[in-house]
């Protein structure tokens, strides 16, 4: 493990707000000079585009991975949801937020550990490995060993997170207002307002177990999937101790034969739908991290349950009709669902209608093509964009759905985007027909 992936994480809130300062410093200067070198070259830029290069997308990444807490977790779901929509080497840049995160020094961690367990908390294992084995936004993960020979996963929380969460998100919400990415009129104090209760609630270690144990129980004789149980006796606020599932990156999986690829991600869009509508609650950090292959078992291991939270009966309702109006390609049904919903605002539909309902078309003429469906097949997404980029240039029809949506539909994107990832083929139609009933 090389040095440099220990760095220690910035607790009190006087140095986090510096490390705020340093990357508003760096963008400037970036700005500065790449400004300067394209007025040289006879251009008039806008901020914007001086602000989205690579280069100051790196001083992000770089700043937001050494934060950890809510200033990454925000940056994960930026690369995350960026999808076809960001230009490649941006989203390739951002997903760095996803692999990259440092790691507490051994001192760091071990104040965390004797303050959660006691000072004698060594002696409660009969080993445990400073290295983590994981890494993430808001802990890291370490292998540890029992007495009596069972194998634990330990996640720690770095310190600070949890207490820094509303001035974190204040400050990236700054961040994106000052730069000029967002307009004035876009009102996304509702957004922020859920973004912090949900990291709030990830940052309550006690929670997440408590959602573990309901998945397990939810999933239990569920051949597709395992899951950890907990060790409450072992577990605080800000520890989690589990049982340690061996298990691959589920980018493994890419190289499993075509039948076993459609297996498993019929499994994962089958678990979503159950989500929205059977258990009315999901687990909304779709997240590749969070999954795990293990090839001898060809079973799925779902991790991470610090996002799962119940799904409002009018949301699953709303998509319920999003759906059904889908299946059935009921044009006017669609529209009125997608604004039901909230996915478009009245104004945008006033102002760009025909952009909307050639997008509607371009979908359905996709996803109603009979037989199996081609996630490898991405011929309609050029298509969606250039209609999008209608929309998108014009700021006054900007629109941010409900948090509730949004949430939502970060999971079924993101399972859509690992079926991509996966070039999987679903009868997709037949799952979502049999789901609604």
């Amino acid at each position: 493990m090389s040095g440099d992936r220990y760095r220690k994480v910035p607790s009190a809130r006087l140095s986090r707000l510096a490390s705020f300062g340093q990357l508003a410093g760096g963008l400037a200067g970036g700005v500065l000079a790449e400004g300067a070198r394209r007025l040289a070259q006879g251009e008039r830029p806008q901020l914007s585009d001086l602000l989205l290069t690579p280069a100051n997308a790196i001083r992000v990444t770089d700043q937001l991975s050494r934060l950890r807490g809510a200033a990454m977790k925000l940056g994960q779901m930026i690369s995350l949801d960026a999808g076809d929509v960001l230009p490649p080497e941006l989203t390739a840049i951002l997903a760095r937020l996803r692999d990259d995160a440092h790691y507490m020094p051994p001192r760091q961690l071990n104040q965390v550990l004797t303050a959660e367990l006691g000072a004698d908390w060594r002696r409660r294992f009969a080993r445990f490995d400073p290295t983590p084995t994981a890494a993430a936004s808001i802990g890291q993960v370490h292998k540890a060993v029992m007495p009596d020979g069972r194998v634990l996963a330990i996640k720690v929380q770095y310190p600070g997170v949890a207490a820094s969460i509303d001035a974190d998100v204040d400050n990236v919400a700054s961040l994106l207002r000052l730069s000029g990415l967002l307009p004035a009129s876009l009102d996304i104090a509702p957004l922020l307002a859920e973004a912090k209760r949900q990291l709030k609630e990830e940052a309550d270690y006690r929670r997440e177990a408590a959602q573990l144990n309901l998945y397990r129980a939810r999933l239990e004789g569920d051949p597709a999937f395992v899951l950890p149980a907990t060790y409450p006796e072992l577990s605080t606020g800000q520890v989690l101790a589990m049982d340690f599932v061996p298990g691959q990156s589920i980018e493994s999986l890419r190289d499993a034969p075509q039948a076993t690829r459609d297996r498993v991600m019929g499994a994962l869009f089958a678990l979503v739908l159950r989500e929205l509508f059977e258990f009315g609650h999901m687990q909304t950090d779709p997240n590749f991290a969070n999954y795990r292959w293990q090839a001898d078992s060809e079973r799925l291991v779902l991790l991470d349950f610090g996002a799962a939270r119940p799904v409002p009966a009018d949301t699953a309702a709303a998509y319920r009709r999003l759906l059904g109006a889908g299946l059935g390609e009921d044009r006017g049904a669609l529209r009125d669902a997608l604004l039901t919903i909230g996915f478009v605002a009245p104004q945008t539909l006033d102002r760009h209608g025909a952009a909307v309902d050639a997008m509607i078309d371009v979908l359905l003429r996709h996803l109603g093509r009979p037989g199996l469906f081609d996630f490898a097949d991405r011929s309609f997404v050029a298509e969606v964009r250039r209609h999008a980029e209608t929309i998108a240039a014009d700021r006054a029809a900007w629109h941010v759905p409900p948090a509730e949506t949004l949430f939502v539909q970060r999971k079924i994107s993101g399972t859509a985007m690992l079926a991509v990832r996966m070039e999987s083929r679903l009868p997709l139609r037949d799952m979502v027909a049999a789901a609604l009933g």
